[in-house]
C-alpha cells in the first residue's frame, strides 16, 4: 500500500485547500458498472462501524472503493481502518438549473485537528456544461451554518468538477460545496462517500519528501478569496500541519504562530 500513499507535498496541499483531485482513480469499464448500480443506491449502512466489515463486497463501488490507489489515499487521510458515515447518489437530472447553492456540510463538527473525508467519484465524463460539483478551496476552516452562504455565487478561487470518467475528488468534509446546472440532457451522477479516523491522523503518509520547499509552498497558496484575511489562514493550516506531521515547532513565512506562542515570563 505505500506506494499508493500521499505525499507530503500532496498532504501539504490538502491541508490548505481541503481537497485533492485524481484522474483517471477507476478504470473506466468500472465505472460503468458503478454508473448502473447508482441507478438504485440509495439510504444509509450501519452508521459508524468499520468501513472493510460494512462496504459492501462482490458489486462495482464495493471494488472501486478497494481499488489499491483509492485505499491508499484513504489510509494517508484517515487511517487503515476508518469508520463508513455515509454514502449518497448524487443526481442532476439533465436540464435542470440549480440556483444558489452553496453549504458546508458537518456543521456541528467542532473538532480540533481532526477531520472527516468525502470521496466524490464521478462514473461518466463530466465538461463543464454538465456542471458538477464546485468547491471553495480553502474554506475548510470556516465553520458556518449550512444556510448561511447560500446565497454566495461567485467566490474567488472556486473550482468545480470539469473531469473524465474515473476521476475521483477527495475533499475535508467542511470544505464549502454545493451543485451546479446541468445545461445538457443527459443526467449526470456523482457518488459520495464519507469516512471518519478511529486513530490521531498524524503521519499515515509518505513522510519522505517531508522538508521538500514545496511543502512550505503548497501551505503558503492563496486561493484568492482570502483577502487580507490570508495571514490568519496560514495560521490555521500551519496549526493543522503540525498536528498531521508531528512538527509541534513547524512554521512558514514571518513566523505566525511564533507571535501567538511566544510568552517572555515563561523563557
Amino acid at each position: 500500500m505505500s506506494e499508493h500513499l500521499l505525499s507530503a507535498t500532496q498532504m501539504a496541499q490538502f491541508v490548505a485547500s481541503g481537497y485533492l483531485k485524481f484522474e483517471d482513480m477507476v478504470p473506466r469499464d468500472l465505472c460503468e458498472a458503478c454508473l448502473d448500480e447508482m441507478q438504485n443506491n440509495r439510504g444509509y449502512l450501519a452508521v459508524g462501524t468499520p468501513f472493510e466489515t460494512t462496504w459492501p463486497k462482490g458489486t462495482a463501488l464495493g471494488q472501486a472503493f478497494r481499488l489499491p490507489q483509492v485505499q491508499g489515499l484513504i489510509q494517508s487521510l484517515v487511517g487503515p481502518d476508518p469508520l463508513y458515515d455515509h454514502h449518497a447518489a448524487h443526481l442532476v437530472k439533465g436540464g435542470v438549473m440549480k440556483g444558489p447553492d452553496m453549504h458546508q456540510d458537518s456543521v456541528i463538527d467542532f473538532r480540533e485537528n481532526y477531520y472527516d473525508i468525502q470521496l466524490s467519484l464521478f462514473p461518466a465524463d463530466t465538461p463543464d456544461e454538465m456542471g458538477g460539483t464546485f468547491l471553495i478551496p480553502g474554506t475548510q476552516f470556516r465553520n458556518v451554518r449550512t444556510s448561511e452562504i447560500t446565497m454566495y455565487q461567485h467566490m474567488r478561487g472556486k473550482i468545480w468538477a470539469n473531469c473524465t470518467a474515473g476521476t475521483m475528488y477527495v475533499w475535508n468534509t467542511r470544505v464549502w460545496h454545493g451543485a451546479r446546472s446541468n445545461h445538457t440532457e443527459k443526467d449526470r451522477y456523482m457518488y459520495k462517500l464519507r469516512l471518519n479516523p478511529t486513530q490521531p491522523q498524524t503521519r499515515l503518509f509518505d513522510m519522505t519528501d517531508l522538508d521538500n520547499a514545496d511543502v512550505a509552498k503548497a501551505l503558503s497558496h492563496n486561493h484568492g478569496w482570502e483577502g487580507n484575511e490570508h495571514r490568519y489562514e496560514l495560521m490555521r493550516r500551519v496549526q493543522l500541519w503540525r498536528f498531521v506531521s508531528d512538527q509541534p515547532d513547524y512554521d512558514i513565512g514571518e513566523r505566525f504562530l511564533r507571535r501567538r506562542e511566544y510568552n517572555p515570563a515563561a523563557a
